[in-house]
């Protein structure tokens, strides 16, 4: 790679993605790769190098997060990726009141390890990611593109929590999440469709192990199904969405469960997982819905929830022109598509069995009133390209002198 480059990390307690952008407009991407598994058996780094699109893997001999960090980095160090690296950025999941990506500072990391258990499966993984490369290579510019910057024009009233005042003012309240692939959805939806469609009434469904709905009108958050945590609303792979919150003392009392047996309760046996008692993949359920009653339960209820959320989000916008569905499942699975969409032509949703089979990028029959769409979702090249803009306006960046404790 003789170009000056971009690199975006997108880091998470089981797996880390990766990807390189040349640095000029349009920008492409010559190499991505993901390791999976990580704290697993069978821990491997997946490389892609386009346009053939045929992966390499190498076996991760790395067990735990923080050697897994380093692994990657030495791979990346070996394959001179650094040497042509112009700046880094990271998806973040957690920026408090952040609006805008942040260059990465000593205060913004101090900031980040104060509310890393805000989210203690991803801020902790995404800090030690950061600290890792810092020491690495000091001065390279580190950018914090933050999942919850998308959702701060949400009113007050969607924001709210009905928790006593003293909690509220402490930062506790709806903050919403995935909102690099909702940011990139409405580029998408505006590009594909035009801009009198992105800045109509979209329901945005980010559908994949992790879950959530978002209501979009003029081109600004309203609403959003996730809250103060990625656990809450839709239920995901393995969280259980909105549940009674009395069911923390419950178990605390009666099987005497500490909090942090009940946070991984939540985030990690729960869900399509939790009620399947199988798997957390729709992909897997799907095949045995049919000779195993729990997967199919667990289908139903994930479609069930899903349509509750599109109809509550309608009555949010005051109607509906566009349904997008995204995700590992919102742009894979027709039947689960279908079958959230059934008995929703009150609303103006008319599928096209044919195209909705086809995974074709407008599902909707001609006469829906609303346009169902399938638009693949690029966390990455969202965060690549917000890296680019802070590379144009920041031609004279001086690095800081250290991102210590």
């Amino acid at each position: 790679m003789n170009n000056e480059h971009l690199l975006t990390l997108n880091g998470g307690s089981s797996s880390i993605k990766f990807a390189v952008y040349e640095s000029a407009e349009p920008l492409r991407q010559v190499l991505s790769g993901k390791i999976v598994r990580i704290g697993l058996p069978g821990t491997v780094l997946l490389v892609t190098h386009p346009p053939t699109g045929q992966p390499e893997t190498y076996p991760v001999s790395a067990t735990d997060h923080s050697s897994v960090v380093y692994f990657l980095l030495d791979w990346l160090d070996n394959q001179l990726v650094f040497q042509t690296i112009r700046a880094v950025g990271h998806r973040v999941v957690h920026g408090l009141e952040h609006t805008e990506p942040e260059l990465v500072t000593p205060k913004l990391l101090a900031d980040l390890r104060r509310i890393s258990n805000y989210d203690p499966d991803h801020l902790p993984a995404e800090i030690h990611l950061i600290e890792a490369l810092q020491q690495r290579h000091p001065d390279l510019p580190q950018l914090a593109c933050f999942d919850t910057a998308f959702y701060q024009t949400m009113p007050p009233v969607a924001k709210r929590l009905p928790i006593p005042r003293r909690l509220s003012q402490k930062g506790i309240r709806r903050y919403g999440f995935h909102g690099l692939s909702c940011a990139y959805l409405l580029d998408e939806l505006g590009r594909q469709a035009g801009h009198e469609a992105a800045n109509g009434r979209v329901i945005l469904a980010h559908l994949g192990s992790g879950a959530s709905l978002t209501a979009v009108r003029e081109g600004q958050s309203l609403d959003t199904s996730m809250g103060f945590t990625p656990t809450s609303g839709l239920v995901m792979g393995t969280r259980p969405g909105d549940i009674d919150p009395g069911l923390a003392w419950y178990l605390m009392q009666v099987e005497a469960q500490t909090p942090d047996q009940f946070n991984h309760l939540i985030n990690h046996e729960s869900g399509l997982l939790g009620i399947s008692e199988t798997s957390s993949n729709m992909h897997d359920l799907l095949e045995r819905q049919h000779t195993d009653h729990r997967a199919a339960e667990a289908v139903d209820l994930f479609c069930y929830q899903t349509k509750k959320w599109v109809g509550a989000f309608s009555a949010v916008l005051g109607g509906l022109d566009t349904l997008v569905f995204s995700g590992g499942i919102g742009e894979q699975s027709p039947e689960v598509r279908s079958r959230i969409c059934h008995n929703l032509s009150y609303v103006g949703i008319e599928l096209d069995d044919g195209r909705n089979k086809d995974n074709a990028p407008v599902i909707s029959t001609t006469d829906s009133r609303v346009v169902v769409r399938v638009i693949p979702t690029d966390e990455e090249q969202m965060i690549a390209k917000t890296v680019y803009r802070w590379v144009g306006s920041n031609a004279h960046y001086n690095a800081p002198q250290n991102l210590d404790r």
